[in-house]
């Protein structure tokens, strides 16, 4: 499958990091009480609740699919002197299409958020422009870049507690700050992916995932006194993202870099099952998690970075 031209355009979509996405609307849904409403009786509309995670989550696979390959579209002339392996300069897939294919996931995306409710279409089309400002303008930008990404995953997490639309004109949505935080890091980290030496970036990095993790115990804390449910799900996350980390901070290794910066991605799934654990219980966390094998699976057959 790796030489045929499907294979290609699903490299453009870093199909790894699309399950991420769905671990944002899942997360978003556990905030919402989503979840808990799915369990309940079928005959109180639990059915409703269950089409429309279906539906927010066919939207972030097409908003998160087209944003990712549109930068490869308006990467195409940097990625033939650094990374001339990518399926636009390698020649398996041309540019002009690449942008189309780009074009039609986001509108799938749009329409599919629409079949929720005015605030998910809304907020579908708030992250398909920020995803292509990021794109085209926002990844060259030293300081709004990585904010920039930031606020496509923190579009993407209020996308899933769209279900309840009342919570996004609530305080329950400045919750978006924490993947946008944790995202701001991992784009700031990953700059120096090619070329290496940005020390200070691996620190403060460091320090932001640090914050993060704290953020999401204290949230669990005030929920309630199960709050230790959440633990087991940050230690996993702590796992996974700092051993990398400090190798890429001790050596700065571009390859380490990337490394790190590929188990943070990944580590978005845990992130998103300890935010789930923190507002559900550990139960609704473990469902989350799920998706963890199945991006690491797709990881080793598609790029993540």
């Amino acid at each position: 499958m790796k030489d045929t031209k499907l294979f290609a355009y699903f490299q453009l979509t870093r199909p790894a990091n699309v399950v991420t996405a769905i671990a944002d609307i899942w997360a978003g849904f556990a905030i919402a009480g989503g979840w808990t409403y799915m369990m309940s009786d079928w005959e109180l509309g639990a059915a409703t609740f269950w089409h429309k995670l279906v539906w927010l989550s066919l939207s972030t696979i097409g908003l998160y699919a087209g944003g990712v390959a549109f930068n490869d579209v308006f990467d195409a002339e940097l990625d033939a002197l650094e990374r001339p392996e990518r399926p636009i300069p390698s020649g398996r897939v041309s540019k002009t299409s690449a942008a189309w294919m780009s074009s039609i996931l986001l509108i799938i995306g749009i329409l599919a958020a629409s079949q929720v409710n005015v605030v998910a279409a809304g907020l579908a089309i708030l992250v398909a422009v920020l995803s292509v400002t990021y794109d085209y303008w926002g990844k060259h930008q030293f300081y709004f870049g990585p904010i920039n990404m930031g606020m496509c995953r923190a579009g993407n997490l209020l996308l899933g507690i769209s279900v309840a639309p009342e919570l996004i004109h609530s305080p329950l949505s400045l919750i978006g700050l924490i993947p946008l935080i944790y995202v701001a890091a991992i784009t700031m980290i990953s700059r120096g992916e090619v070329h290496g030496e940005n020390r200070k970036a691996l620190f403060f990095g460091a320090g932001l995932y640090t914050f993060i993790i704290t953020c999401i115990l204290s949230i669990s804390y005030l929920n309630g006194p199960d709050y230790w449910q959440t633990i087991p799900f940050l230690l996993g996350l702590a796992y996974m993202i700092f051993p990398p980390l400090v190798k890429a901070i001790r050596t700065q290794d571009p390859k380490l870099i990337g490394k790190s910066v590929k188990a943070a991605v990944i580590s978005l799934i845990i992130l998103n099952a300890s935010v789930a654990a923190a507002f559900s219980g550990w139960k609704i966390g473990v469902i989350v998690l799920f998706l963890l094998p199945v991006s690491l699976w797709l990881a080793k057959k598609f790029a993540v970075t």
